[in-house]
Parts: structure tokens; sequence; C-alpha cells
């Protein structure tokens, strides 16, 4: 039986090589592509895919925030983050978050394909570069749990609304994204203003930015 791949990535050129590659795999099968978290969950919810290569910064919903809400509903599902980010915060969210993979775009070639097959597995696989800068962390006998990570404060749905208001999203239109009231999202950024300290929007950009919520690429 054919692997059944999902594949998230907000940049068409990126999710459409990567779903030729997969797809050309003769043990695997790509089942739904996304541009964004929010649309990832749709199509996992449609079509039960049993590996989803994400990428971590996307629009509407990241990758992290959608692997968060996936991995619950879809326990037998693995993940494997493609993504630009090699900074530690990035990773252990990521990895956190419950993935079993961890890649650079910039490297990660047909190792997406060796990845696959090993999260499939059961097992986790890191490129190179990533498993490096964990075993150094490692040696410096650092506990990453120890690190206070500001977004731990914040809810699933004050972090989803962090990212819609960091992405310039109107009241209104969170609102309607989201299946609440208007009135009901201007509390969740109040509260979350509150939690993470921060009295005006561009605060609040600055502070997703800087936390890995939305990115500048």
């Amino acid at each position: 039986m054919k692997i059944r791949v999902l594949v998230a990535d907000d940049h068409a050129i990126i999710r459409e090589g990567l779903s030729v590659m997969l797809g050309n795999q003769p043990d695997m099968e790509v089942v739904g592509i996304a541009a964004n978290g929010r649309e990832a969950i749709r199509l996992v919810d449609e079509h039960e895919p049993d590996v989803a290569v994400m990428d971590i910064s996307m629009p509407e919903l990241n990758g992290i925030e959608a692997i968060q809400q996936l991995l619950p509903q879809h326990p037998h599902m693995q993940v494997v983050v493609l993504s630009i980010h090699e900074t530690k915060p990035y990773v252990y969210r990521a990895l956190k978050a419950g993935a079993k993979g961890y890649l650079m775009k910039e490297t990660a070639g047909l190792e997406v394909v060796d990845a696959v097959r090993t999260v499939h597995r059961g097992e986790r696989y890191l490129s190179q570069h990533i498993a490096d800068l964990l075993t150094n962390e490692l040696s410096h006998q650092l506990d990453p749990s120890v690190e206070a990570n500001p977004l731990d404060a914040l809810s699933m749905r004050e972090r989803e609304i962090l990212q819609l208001v960091a992405e310039g999203k109107t009241s209104y239109e969170i609102a309607e994204r989201l299946s609440i009231s208007s009135k009901t999202v201007d509390t969740y950024r109040s509260r979350l203003m509150h939690k993470i300290q921060v009295d005006d929007v561009a605060g609040l950009v600055k502070f997703a930015i800087q936390h890995g919520v939305i990115s500048l690429e």
C-alpha cells in the first residue's frame, strides 16, 4: 500500500515541485496540496494522509499551529516540517507540537523522500544541520523545556487571532474566518495583548515576527 502524503506550503513552486517529486515515487501518492495551514487542516480531515510535509511560515494559520490542531484528531499521521528557519525556538516548537521530521528547505532535495519514508515507519528524521544543533544544545546541558516561551501563555484561539491580526486582518475578517463575532475577536485581542504586554497593534506585529508566528520571507 502506498504512503499517502499531503504537501502544505505557501509557495506554489515549492509545493508543486514537492508534489511531483513525491508523486513520482513508486511507494507514494500525493492526496492533497495546501497553500496555508487552514487549508491543510481541511484536506487532512478529508483525505486522511499518512504523512504531511508542512512548511512553518504559512498565512492564515502557520504550520506549527496547524500541527497542534491536527495531531490530536489524527494521531496516526506523521509530520515532516520543511522550513527556512534553523534557530532553536522554531525547531523546539515544531518537535513539541509533534513533528517527527525537520528539514531545511535549502538543503532538502531528495532528502524529503527519505524523511517521508522514515517518519512513516515511526522513526524520527532530522537533517544533519538540525541534528547537530540539538546535539550541541545537549552537550551544553541545556534543557529547552525550561526556556520560557511567551506563546505558551496564549490559548490556541489567541494564537490564531495573533497571527491573523499580525497579517493585517480586520476584526470583521477574523470573525468571518473563525465563525465568531467581531466583539469576541476584540475580546481575545485585548486579552492576548495584555498577556504579552504590548499596547498597540505595531507591538503585536513585532511580537509575532520575533516569535515565529509570522515571517518576513
